[in-house]
């Protein structure tokens, strides 16, 4: 493995004279900020951070670290941050925001530190809109890289389905343009591998002509209304691929700030949003309604600008660990077991969401890509908030929680997965094929695994087997 922390004050001047953004170390001001993001569980320590403002600073980001045989690692809004880099070079792309929609193409360049919120007011004047996720502060080129399944997904399939274009930053400080003509294994490795084969400065993706939805949430208390999440898993059968939908489990605290209804209660938060009329929003949902009596309603039509107001998620940094697993079911058996294992008596709060898959998820895109386990109907993750020692415990709870839904897991869901990854869970994230193929390109771009990414590929070596997906 490279030395990730031989870099002298010199160099670090050099580096600084070459750079348009800043460069900070360890003691300077503002370093904190540069490495924490919106994860604050074991942040970045890097040696040097670069606030890059453009792909000229990401390449002497690279060089430099290419020169010290540092690793590296990039961050934009830190979401998806799973471990921590210490020493090495940190590339921060918040400064990197800039979108530009071309209305007449349907399509926005998107620069690598711009968050989904940002392509959403960016494209919502032309009538168009991104397939971002349930969480608009969420960065939109690490979602991407990721696959990407968002409040659009079963209408419109993955994120990383409609890329049309990468820029790309090699290890060796390249910049090369990635389209599906000019370098296919690698814009087929970009889409749903991850950050594994370089830095993205900016892509090019393609928007949909949606202008609002009919959505938002019905909150229902789980000991008022026990088969809330088997009549959730039943109403899913037969809905229609334009309505996207999951559900929320958590336990909400007795305190201030909490919204009254919700004070104190196990609830299940139904999360709804639908392509079409209100009306036609209703039909399909009212099944839902008469389940029993609901805390809070929030649905509405509303425009697409406002669309994290569905999922209403924290917007606050805190630290958290997340496991998150793709599902050919959700046996009803295993549903009834969470609310012993996760629920207001577990020793650690436990947030759990499913989420409903299929329609054009399922479906391949038109230019393949490495997206993982397409056939997934269901995912399920369980989320805790972390505080100092409690890693290992909370590790013990979801791994609870998960046991009884093996029987159907085809793999994980990296993109929702926050915490340590060892080999083999990365590997889970794909088919055994697609993953080697992974692997193959890993060996080609970054066999020396300068990049430290949130869901690490192991490089092939030549004993591995050659078959393509």
């Amino acid at each position: 493995m490279p030395d990730a922390t031989r870099t002298s004050k010199l160099d670090v001047d050099a580096l600084a004279r070459r750079v348009r953004g800043a460069v900070l170390t360890p003691g300077s001001e503002q370093y904190d900020q540069g490495c924490t993001g919106f994860q604050l569980g074991q942040p970045h320590r890097p040696a040097v951070v670069v606030e890059a403002t453009g792909a000229q600073d990401v390449r002497a980001a690279l060089e430099f670290a290419a020169d010290a045989g540092a690793r590296v690692a990039v961050q934009a809004t830190g979401h998806g941050r799973t471990t921590a880099l210490e020493g090495g070079v940190l590339i921060n792309t918040r400064r990197m925001s800039g979108v530009h929609v071309d209305a007449r193409t349907r399509t926005a360049r998107v620069e690598a530190g711009a968050s989904w919120q940002q392509v959403i007011e960016a494209a919502a004047p032309h009538g168009l809109a991104p397939l971002s996720g349930s969480f608009p502060g969420v960065g939109a080129v690490g979602y991407t890289l990721g696959g990407g399944v968002g409040l659009l997904a079963r209408r419109h399939g993955f994120a990383a389905d409609h890329v049309r274009r990468f820029e790309l930053a090699t290890v060796d400080g390249s910049l090369r343009e990635v389209t599906p003509d000019g370098e296919p294994e690698l814009f087929w490795g970009l889409r749903g591998g991850g950050g594994n084969f370089g830095v993205v400065t900016g892509m090019e993706i393609e928007l949909v002509p949606v202008t609002g939805l009919y959505g938002g949430s019905l909150f229902f208390d789980v000991a008022e209304v026990p088969h809330v999440l088997e009549a959730w898993r039943e109403w899913t059968s037969t809905a229609p691929e334009e309505m996207t939908s999951a559900v929320a489990v958590l336990p909400y605290p007795d305190v201030e700030g909490v919204p009254a209804p919700l004070r104190g209660r196990y609830v299940a938060q139904i999360q709804l949003a639908h392509l079409g009329s209100a009306a036609e929003g209703e039909r399909v949902l009212q099944p839902l309604r008469e389940l029993g009596p609901h805390l809070q309603d929030t649905l509405r039509e509303l425009p697409y600008a406002e669309s994290g107001s569905v999922f209403a998620e924290p917007d606050q940094p805190h630290a958290y660990r997340s496991d998150h697993w793709l599902l050919a079911d959700l046996d009803p058996r295993a549903l009834a077991t969470l609310p012993g294992t996760t629920g207001p008596e577990a020793p650690v709060m436990c947030v759990v969401s499913m989420r409903h898959l299929g329609g054009a998820l399922a479906r391949p895109p038109r230019i393949p890509n490495a997206v993982g386990h397409r056939r997934a109907a269901y995912s399920l993750g369980v989320l805790s908030p972390v505080r100092s020692g409690e890693e290992d415990l909370v590790r013990a709870v979801h791994a609870e929680a998960f046991e009884p839904f093996t029987e159907h897991a085809l793999g994980r869901s990296l993109n929702f997965s926050y915490g340590p990854r060892d080999a083999e869970q990365t590997r889970a994230g794909f088919e055994p094929d697609t993953y080697r193929r992974l692997a193959r390109l890993k060996a080609q771009h970054d066999p020396q695994q300068r990049l430290h990414t949130a869901h690490p590929i192991q490089p092939a070596t030549d004993r591995s087997p050659r078959n393509s997906a």
